[in-house]
């Protein structure tokens, strides 16, 4: 036997020094990766949402005026009941969605002029959105289809830079997302297992069980003086007062919920629904969960058609637009990206993030 050899218990010793040393080399680097280890992020769980249960209610008015045709007739409609997102999508929604698939948005892409030979100018085959600029001397009523001078393409407005390359969404993080297109919507729905309701869901859960009021929350606009949603005061498009506390998109949940909880059914941003949008759909629609017709209004002759908007935005006046009630629709082209334009999803079946 070697006396110069290890002992054992020397050996043992040895292995156990090795190994603490090799545990405190690693140590750091282990905790540094799981502190910093990316979150399993399950999509349904992104959005709060909200029971709607089933009913009957009447869609659209009789009453409307020449300006609002496209609410008549009014018609009885059921629906089943679904779950739906309580705000409108926001801005750090959307962001934990983006991070998590890499996904690239309309206005952050360029377009094929291969795809559209007769565009006016190359300036519109680049990425960015339609933005409302104050515009004075103007009488909206006189500016037709296509010819509505208060927006602008900008390019590299996106929903992370909604007011054009130099603003951000950093103190916006709980805005309502802006500057998507259909497309885009559809996108988020998908990876968060849900759809964008149809035409006839948004109603019925914009009126929170009331019924035939004229706004989510009642008869009267401003019940004892109070606003009850964002939208536009003053003379549009030049002048907005934001007597009520906005000029802009608004954080979500600035106002009180509808009785469904369901927070801005009513001005702020508008919300893109499934449905195509027909002028006169509502003399065809059907009864029961109907849907909208099989291919959209297409004033502007663009090939692509509208889909169906719905609740106004913080750009509805009192005059010109109107349209922060609860019968009012209108159409998007489904190319078409805006910053008063947004969405919010429903489900049929409950998510982790319902109540």
């Amino acid at each position: 036997m070697d006396p110069t050899a290890p002992t054992p218990q020397a050996t043992k010793a040895r292995r156990l020094i090795i190994a603490i040393a090799a545990i405190l080399i690693v140590a750091p680097f282990a905790v540094s990766f799981w502190k910093n280890k990316p979150a399993i992020i399950n999509p349904s769980e992104v959005c709060e949402m909200a029971w709607i249960p089933a009913g009957e209610f009447t869609m659209g008015s009789d009453k409307a005026d020449e300006k609002h045709n496209e609410e008549k007739p009014g018609h009885a409609v059921q629906v089943k009941g679904l779950w739906m997102d309580v705000t409108e999508v926001t801005n750090a929604q959307f962001k934990v969605f983006a991070d998590a698939t890499g996904y690239l948005t309309d206005a952050e892409k360029n377009l094929d002029p291969r795809d559209f030979p007769d565009v006016p100018s190359p300036e519109y085959l680049k990425g960015g959105s339609l933005l409302f600029k104050h515009t004075a001397g103007v009488n909206p009523f006189q500016c037709g289809v296509g010819d509505l001078p208060w927006w602008k393409f900008t390019v590299a407005a996106t929903w992370r830079q909604p007011e054009g390359p130099d603003s951000s969404i950093k103190d916006r993080m709980n805005h309502p997302v802006l500057c998507l297109t259909y497309k885009d919507a559809q996108a988020f729905a998908k990876w968060a297992g849900k759809r964008l309701p149809t035409e006839a869901e948004w109603e019925h859960a914009a009126r929170g069980g009331l019924i035939d009021k004229n706004y989510t929350w009642g008869d009267e606009e401003r019940p004892n003086g109070k606003y009850m949603c964002n939208h536009w005061q003053g003379k549009f498009p030049a002048t907005d007062l934001a007597s009520d506390g906005f000029n802009y998109a608004a954080p979500v949940k600035s106002y009180p919920p509808n009785g469904y909880g369901l927070y801005d059914m009513a001005g702020n941003v508008w919300e893109m629904c499934e449905d195509w949008y027909g002028i006169d759909w509502y003399a065809k629609s059907a009864k029961e969960n109907p849907v909208g017709p099989a291919i959209g209004h297409d004033p502007e002759n663009t090939g692509y058609g509208q889909h169906v908007i719905r609740g106004g935005s913080w750009l509805c006046d009192e005059a010109y637009c109107f349209r922060y009630r609860a019968t009012a629709r209108q159409g998007l082209d489904t190319l078409t990206s805006t910053n008063h334009v947004g969405f919010r999803c429903v489900s049929d079946k409950a998510g982790p993030a319902s109540k």
